[in-house]
Protein backbone atom coordinates (compact mmCIF):
# COMPACT_ATOMS: atom_id res chain seq x y z
CA UNK A 1 0.00 0.00 0.00
CA UNK A 2 1.01 3.75 -0.27
CA UNK A 3 3.12 4.92 2.62
CA UNK A 4 4.58 8.41 1.24
CA UNK A 5 5.87 8.98 4.90
CA UNK A 6 7.75 5.75 4.94
CA UNK A 7 11.03 7.08 5.34
CA UNK A 8 9.77 9.64 8.23
CA UNK A 9 10.31 9.29 12.10
CA UNK A 10 8.18 11.55 14.47
CA UNK A 11 8.41 12.30 17.96
CA UNK A 12 5.32 12.91 19.39
CA UNK A 13 4.75 14.44 22.38
CA UNK A 14 1.10 15.45 21.94
CA UNK A 15 -2.07 15.53 24.44
CA UNK A 16 -5.75 15.86 24.32
CA UNK A 17 -6.22 16.73 20.56
CA UNK A 18 -4.37 19.06 18.12
CA UNK A 19 -0.48 17.17 18.73
CA UNK A 20 -2.12 13.70 18.40
CA UNK A 21 -4.23 14.69 15.42
CA UNK A 22 -0.89 16.23 13.99
CA UNK A 23 0.96 12.96 14.82
CA UNK A 24 -2.20 10.23 13.94
CA UNK A 25 -2.84 12.55 9.80
CA UNK A 26 1.36 12.08 9.56
CA UNK A 27 0.82 8.53 10.69
CA UNK A 28 -1.91 7.50 8.22
CA UNK A 29 0.73 8.45 5.57
CA UNK A 30 3.04 6.07 6.55
CA UNK A 31 5.36 7.90 8.80
CA UNK A 32 6.56 6.41 12.18
CA UNK A 33 4.99 7.98 14.73
CA UNK A 34 6.26 7.34 18.36
CA UNK A 35 4.30 8.95 20.96
CA UNK A 36 6.26 9.83 24.30
CA UNK A 37 3.73 10.08 27.26
CA UNK A 38 3.93 10.19 31.27
CA UNK A 39 4.95 7.50 32.93
CA UNK A 40 1.95 5.44 34.80
CA UNK A 41 -0.76 8.34 33.92
CA UNK A 42 0.25 8.99 29.84
CA UNK A 43 -1.73 11.28 27.30
CA UNK A 44 -4.58 12.73 29.64
CA UNK A 45 -7.16 11.54 27.28
CA UNK A 46 -6.56 7.98 27.75
CA UNK A 47 -8.65 8.12 31.17
CA UNK A 48 -11.61 6.52 30.58
CA UNK A 49 -13.75 4.78 34.11
CA UNK A 50 -10.71 3.92 35.41
CA UNK A 51 -8.65 2.69 32.59
CA UNK A 52 -6.29 4.30 29.96
CA UNK A 53 -7.67 3.77 26.76
CA UNK A 54 -10.72 6.11 26.19
CA UNK A 55 -12.44 6.26 22.69
CA UNK A 56 -11.52 9.99 22.69
CA UNK A 57 -7.99 8.86 22.89
CA UNK A 58 -8.49 6.05 20.00
CA UNK A 59 -9.87 8.79 17.88
CA UNK A 60 -6.38 10.51 17.77
CA UNK A 61 -3.88 8.05 18.10
CA UNK A 62 -3.89 4.66 15.60
CA UNK A 63 -1.09 3.70 13.65
CA UNK A 64 1.52 5.03 16.74
CA UNK A 65 4.10 3.24 19.00
CA UNK A 66 3.67 4.64 22.97
CA UNK A 67 7.18 4.59 25.28
CA UNK A 68 7.36 6.02 28.73
CA UNK A 69 9.42 9.02 29.52
CA UNK A 70 9.94 11.95 32.01
CA UNK A 71 12.50 14.26 30.32
CA UNK A 72 12.56 16.16 33.86
CA UNK A 73 14.76 13.23 35.17
CA UNK A 74 18.49 12.75 33.19
CA UNK A 75 18.38 9.52 32.50
CA UNK A 76 15.11 9.69 30.86
CA UNK A 77 16.07 12.65 28.95
CA UNK A 78 19.25 11.11 28.15
CA UNK A 79 17.02 8.45 26.09
CA UNK A 80 14.81 10.96 24.22
CA UNK A 81 18.20 12.93 22.82
CA UNK A 82 19.10 9.16 21.43
CA UNK A 83 15.63 8.90 20.23
CA UNK A 84 16.24 12.21 18.65
CA UNK A 85 19.22 11.81 16.77
CA UNK A 86 17.53 9.50 13.94
CA UNK A 87 13.96 12.00 13.72
CA UNK A 88 13.03 13.99 11.34
CA UNK A 89 10.14 15.47 13.20
CA UNK A 90 8.98 16.37 16.31
CA UNK A 91 5.56 17.49 17.99
CA UNK A 92 4.28 19.05 20.97
CA UNK A 93 1.52 21.34 22.06
CA UNK A 94 2.19 22.37 25.18
CA UNK A 95 1.56 25.72 26.70
CA UNK A 96 4.16 28.68 25.93
CA UNK A 97 7.16 27.94 28.46
CA UNK A 98 6.67 24.13 29.13
CA UNK A 99 8.98 23.10 26.58
CA UNK A 100 11.81 24.66 28.11
CA UNK A 101 10.86 23.40 31.24
CA UNK A 102 11.27 19.61 30.39
CA UNK A 103 14.20 20.01 28.00
CA UNK A 104 12.47 20.17 24.72
CA UNK A 105 12.76 23.45 23.37
CA UNK A 106 13.24 24.09 19.71
CA UNK A 107 16.68 25.63 20.04
CA UNK A 108 17.87 23.02 22.12
CA UNK A 109 16.49 19.93 19.70
CA UNK A 110 17.69 21.67 16.98
CA UNK A 111 20.74 22.18 18.25
CA UNK A 112 21.17 18.63 18.32
CA UNK A 113 19.87 18.11 14.96
CA UNK A 114 19.81 20.75 12.72
CA UNK A 115 16.95 18.14 10.38
CA UNK A 116 14.59 18.65 12.44
CA UNK A 117 11.26 19.76 11.54
CA UNK A 118 9.98 21.12 15.36
CA UNK A 119 5.97 21.69 14.95
CA UNK A 120 4.28 23.58 17.73
CA UNK A 121 0.97 23.91 18.47
CA UNK A 122 -0.35 26.33 21.24
CA UNK A 123 -3.78 28.19 21.89
CA UNK A 124 -3.30 32.11 20.97
CA UNK A 125 0.78 31.71 19.44
CA UNK A 126 3.57 32.64 21.33
CA UNK A 127 3.38 36.52 22.34
CA UNK A 128 0.60 38.95 22.71
CA UNK A 129 -1.49 39.32 25.67
CA UNK A 130 -3.98 35.97 25.50
CA UNK A 131 -0.21 34.29 25.02
CA UNK A 132 -0.07 32.18 28.40
CA UNK A 133 -4.10 32.10 28.62
CA UNK A 134 -5.60 28.33 28.53
CA UNK A 135 -7.26 27.43 25.41
CA UNK A 136 -9.59 24.39 24.69
CA UNK A 137 -11.47 24.09 21.37
CA UNK A 138 -14.67 26.02 22.69
CA UNK A 139 -12.77 28.53 23.70
CA UNK A 140 -10.69 29.00 20.29
CA UNK A 141 -14.17 28.62 18.41
CA UNK A 142 -15.93 31.12 20.64
CA UNK A 143 -12.57 34.10 20.22
CA UNK A 144 -12.17 33.36 16.54
CA UNK A 145 -15.95 34.05 15.32
CA UNK A 146 -16.59 30.77 14.44
CA UNK A 147 -18.70 29.49 17.48
CA UNK A 148 -21.29 32.42 16.82
CA UNK A 149 -21.86 30.83 13.01
CA UNK A 150 -22.98 27.49 14.77
CA UNK A 151 -24.95 28.47 17.84
CA UNK A 152 -28.84 29.01 17.80
CA UNK A 153 -29.27 32.44 19.05
CA UNK A 154 -32.67 31.55 20.84
CA UNK A 155 -31.57 28.21 22.53
CA UNK A 156 -27.20 28.65 22.84
CA UNK A 157 -25.76 25.38 23.28
CA UNK A 158 -22.63 24.71 22.14
CA UNK A 159 -22.80 22.00 19.33
CA UNK A 160 -20.60 19.40 17.06
CA UNK A 161 -17.26 17.79 17.72
CA UNK A 162 -14.62 19.68 18.53
CA UNK A 163 -13.89 21.12 15.20
CA UNK A 164 -10.93 23.58 16.75
CA UNK A 165 -8.91 20.58 18.26
CA UNK A 166 -8.97 18.60 15.16
CA UNK A 167 -8.38 21.23 12.37
CA UNK A 168 -5.25 22.67 14.38
CA UNK A 169 -4.08 19.51 13.94
CA UNK A 170 -4.91 19.65 10.61
CA UNK A 171 -3.10 22.85 9.79
CA UNK A 172 0.28 21.73 11.90
CA UNK A 173 0.14 18.26 9.81
CA UNK A 174 0.06 20.70 6.82
CA UNK A 175 2.77 22.85 8.13
CA UNK A 176 5.06 19.64 8.66
CA UNK A 177 4.58 18.51 5.46
CA UNK A 178 5.85 21.83 3.56
CA UNK A 179 8.71 21.73 6.57
CA UNK A 180 9.68 18.10 4.99
CA UNK A 181 9.27 18.96 1.41
CA UNK A 182 11.61 22.46 2.05
CA UNK A 183 14.05 20.47 3.66
CA UNK A 184 14.77 17.88 0.77
CA UNK A 185 16.25 21.03 -0.62
CA UNK A 186 18.13 22.89 2.06
CA UNK A 187 18.79 20.25 4.00
CA UNK A 188 17.73 22.34 7.15
CA UNK A 189 14.74 21.75 9.22
CA UNK A 190 12.19 24.49 10.48
CA UNK A 191 10.20 25.48 13.28
CA UNK A 192 6.46 25.25 12.36
CA UNK A 193 4.02 27.39 14.72
CA UNK A 194 0.67 27.63 14.99
CA UNK A 195 -1.96 28.21 17.13
CA UNK A 196 -6.06 26.99 17.79
CA UNK A 197 -6.72 30.67 17.14
CA UNK A 198 -4.95 31.44 14.51
CA UNK A 199 -6.16 28.48 12.63
CA UNK A 200 -9.63 28.59 13.69
CA UNK A 201 -9.47 32.21 12.13
CA UNK A 202 -8.42 30.81 8.86
CA UNK A 203 -10.49 28.05 9.00
CA UNK A 204 -13.53 30.63 9.53
CA UNK A 205 -12.36 33.10 6.42
CA UNK A 206 -15.59 32.63 4.62
CA UNK A 207 -16.96 35.41 7.72
CA UNK A 208 -14.13 37.92 7.63
CA UNK A 209 -13.82 37.76 3.61
CA UNK A 210 -17.65 38.89 3.84
CA UNK A 211 -16.37 41.39 6.88
CA UNK A 212 -13.59 42.37 4.60
CA UNK A 213 -15.43 43.11 1.51
CA UNK A 214 -18.78 43.61 2.72
CA UNK A 215 -18.77 44.97 5.61
CA UNK A 216 -21.30 42.39 6.85
CA UNK A 217 -21.71 40.32 10.00
CA UNK A 218 -22.65 37.17 9.33
CA UNK A 219 -24.53 34.86 11.77
CA UNK A 220 -25.69 31.53 12.20
CA UNK A 221 -28.31 31.51 9.34
CA UNK A 222 -26.37 33.66 6.90
CA UNK A 223 -24.87 30.92 4.98
CA UNK A 224 -27.50 28.39 4.95
CA UNK A 225 -30.00 30.88 3.63
CA UNK A 226 -27.80 32.24 0.46
CA UNK A 227 -26.72 28.34 0.09
CA UNK A 228 -30.92 27.78 0.03
CA UNK A 229 -30.02 24.57 2.55
CA UNK A 230 -32.72 23.06 4.45
CA UNK A 231 -33.54 20.46 7.32
CA UNK A 232 -36.90 18.49 7.54
CA UNK A 233 -38.45 15.73 9.32
CA UNK A 234 -40.07 13.04 7.65
CA UNK A 235 -43.27 11.28 8.69
CA UNK A 236 -40.87 8.91 10.46
CA UNK A 237 -39.31 11.59 12.63
CA UNK A 238 -36.14 11.02 10.64
CA UNK A 239 -34.59 13.87 9.14
CA UNK A 240 -33.57 14.98 5.10
CA UNK A 241 -31.22 17.33 4.14
CA UNK A 242 -31.22 19.66 0.93
CA UNK A 243 -28.89 22.04 -0.30
CA UNK A 244 -30.96 23.87 -3.62
CA UNK A 245 -27.95 25.99 -4.76
CA UNK A 246 -28.83 28.24 -7.97
CA UNK A 247 -30.08 25.89 -10.76
CA UNK A 248 -33.32 26.32 -11.55
CA UNK A 249 -33.84 23.01 -12.01
CA UNK A 250 -33.29 21.71 -8.71
CA UNK A 251 -36.18 23.76 -7.49
CA UNK A 252 -38.29 22.81 -10.80
CA UNK A 253 -37.62 19.02 -10.14
CA UNK A 254 -38.12 19.86 -6.43
CA UNK A 255 -42.04 21.30 -6.92
CA UNK A 256 -42.67 18.19 -8.73
CA UNK A 257 -41.23 16.26 -6.14
CA UNK A 258 -43.57 17.53 -3.58
CA UNK A 259 -46.60 17.39 -5.72
CA UNK A 260 -46.46 21.02 -6.23
CA UNK A 261 -45.96 22.23 -9.87
CA UNK A 262 -46.97 25.56 -9.43
CA UNK A 263 -45.54 26.66 -6.35
CA UNK A 264 -42.55 28.39 -7.89
CA UNK A 265 -44.98 30.82 -9.34
CA UNK A 266 -45.97 31.92 -5.53
CA UNK A 267 -43.97 35.11 -4.57
CA UNK A 268 -41.22 33.43 -1.87
CA UNK A 269 -40.33 30.74 -4.62
CA UNK A 270 -39.41 33.06 -7.83
CA UNK A 271 -36.55 33.57 -7.53
CA UNK A 272 -33.60 33.15 -6.20
CA UNK A 273 -33.52 36.29 -4.52
CA UNK A 274 -37.18 35.97 -3.46
CA UNK A 275 -36.41 32.30 -1.46
CA UNK A 276 -33.23 33.85 0.36
CA UNK A 277 -35.54 36.87 1.76
CA UNK A 278 -38.47 34.63 2.70
CA UNK A 279 -36.17 31.26 4.15
CA UNK A 280 -38.40 30.33 7.09
CA UNK A 281 -42.05 31.28 4.82
CA UNK A 282 -40.17 27.92 2.10
CA UNK A 283 -39.80 26.14 5.43
CA UNK A 284 -43.17 27.38 6.45
CA UNK A 285 -44.33 26.08 3.04
CA UNK A 286 -42.63 22.73 3.14
CA UNK A 287 -42.03 21.30 6.47
CA UNK A 288 -46.00 20.45 6.63
CA UNK A 289 -45.27 18.47 3.12
CA UNK A 290 -42.37 16.37 4.22
CA UNK A 291 -44.10 15.25 7.32
CA UNK A 292 -46.73 13.36 4.66
CA UNK A 293 -44.26 10.68 3.94
CA UNK A 294 -41.52 8.51 5.65
CA UNK A 295 -37.63 9.37 4.72
CA UNK A 296 -36.87 5.88 2.53
CA UNK A 297 -39.73 7.47 0.45
CA UNK A 298 -38.28 10.88 -0.15
CA UNK A 299 -35.42 9.43 -0.74
CA UNK A 300 -36.45 7.72 -3.50
CA UNK A 301 -38.57 10.27 -5.18
CA UNK A 302 -35.57 12.96 -4.77
CA UNK A 303 -33.20 10.48 -5.96
CA UNK A 304 -34.97 10.01 -8.84
CA UNK A 305 -35.09 13.95 -9.89
CA UNK A 306 -31.62 14.17 -9.50
CA UNK A 307 -32.54 16.94 -6.28
CA UNK A 308 -29.71 17.67 -3.91
CA UNK A 309 -30.22 15.40 -0.79
CA UNK A 310 -29.50 13.22 1.86
CA UNK A 311 -30.86 11.10 4.68
CA UNK A 312 -29.47 13.05 8.05
CA UNK A 313 -27.56 9.83 9.25
CA UNK A 314 -26.24 8.70 12.63
CA UNK A 315 -22.77 7.52 12.86
CA UNK A 316 -23.96 3.77 12.63
CA UNK A 317 -26.36 4.64 9.53
CA UNK A 318 -23.40 6.31 7.68
CA UNK A 319 -21.12 4.02 7.95
CA UNK A 320 -23.61 1.01 7.18
CA UNK A 321 -24.35 2.98 4.37
CA UNK A 322 -23.79 1.10 0.19
CA UNK A 323 -21.78 4.48 -0.37
CA UNK A 324 -19.57 3.63 2.78
CA UNK A 325 -19.50 -0.19 1.90
CA UNK A 326 -17.77 0.41 -1.79
CA UNK A 327 -15.54 3.27 -0.61
CA UNK A 328 -14.41 0.23 2.20
CA UNK A 329 -14.61 3.70 4.80
CA UNK A 330 -14.59 1.37 8.09
CA UNK A 331 -11.10 -0.63 8.50
CA UNK A 332 -9.95 -2.59 11.45
CA UNK A 333 -7.44 -3.95 13.13
CA UNK A 334 -8.28 -7.53 14.77
CA UNK A 335 -5.55 -7.07 17.15
CA UNK A 336 -6.33 -4.26 19.10
CA UNK A 337 -5.18 -4.37 22.68
CA UNK A 338 -8.57 -4.66 23.82
CA UNK A 339 -10.15 -6.56 21.14
CA UNK A 340 -11.16 -5.88 17.94
CA UNK A 341 -10.30 -1.87 16.73
CA UNK A 342 -12.70 -0.22 14.14
CA UNK A 343 -11.90 3.06 12.30
CA UNK A 344 -12.38 5.02 9.53
CA UNK A 345 -9.85 4.99 6.99
CA UNK A 346 -7.89 8.01 5.37
CA UNK A 347 -9.98 9.55 2.93
CA UNK A 348 -6.86 10.34 0.62
CA UNK A 349 -5.54 7.72 -2.09
CA UNK A 350 -2.70 7.37 -4.09
CA UNK A 351 -2.98 5.80 -7.89
CA UNK A 352 -5.98 4.43 -6.55
CA UNK A 353 -4.86 2.52 -3.19
CA UNK A 354 -6.41 3.02 -0.22
CA UNK A 355 -5.10 2.48 3.18
CA UNK A 356 -7.25 -0.28 4.27
CA UNK A 357 -4.34 -1.63 7.08
CA UNK A 358 -4.80 0.15 10.49
CA UNK A 359 -2.93 -0.46 13.76
CA UNK A 360 -5.11 0.24 16.85
CA UNK A 361 -3.87 2.69 19.35
CA UNK A 362 -1.18 1.20 21.45
CA UNK A 363 -1.95 1.27 25.32
CA UNK A 364 0.56 3.25 27.34
CA UNK A 365 4.10 2.27 26.96
CA UNK A 366 3.54 -0.42 24.53
CA UNK A 367 6.86 0.05 22.96
CA UNK A 368 9.22 0.66 26.03
CA UNK A 369 10.81 -3.02 25.63
CA UNK A 370 11.06 -2.66 21.79
CA UNK A 371 12.55 0.98 21.84
CA UNK A 372 13.42 2.23 25.50
CA UNK A 373 14.83 -0.18 26.98
CA UNK A 374 17.93 -0.98 24.02
CA UNK A 375 19.15 2.57 24.49
CA UNK A 376 18.67 2.64 28.39
CA UNK A 377 21.55 -0.50 28.15
CA UNK A 378 23.32 1.46 25.50
CA UNK A 379 23.40 4.51 27.61
CA UNK A 380 24.17 2.37 30.60
CA UNK A 381 27.73 0.50 29.30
Amino acid sequence: MAKPLSNITILEMGTFITGPAAGMLLADLGATVIKIEQPKVGDPFRAFRGALYSPHFQTYNRNKKSITLDTRLPEDLAVFDALLADADVFIQNFRPGVAEKIGVSPARLQGLNPRLVYASISGFGNEGPDRDRPAFDTVAQAVSGFLRLLVNPVHRRVVGPALADATTGFYAAYGVLAALYERERTGKGRLVETSMFESMAHFNLDDFTHYFSDNQIMGPYSRPNVSQSYVFECADGAWIALHMSSPPKFWENLAIAVGQPDMLNLPMFESREARIANYENVIGFLAPIFKTRDRPAWCDILRELEVPHAPVNTSKEAIESEQAKALQLCIEDPNGPHGVFRTIRSPVTFDGERALDVTAPPVLGAHDEELVAPLRRALER
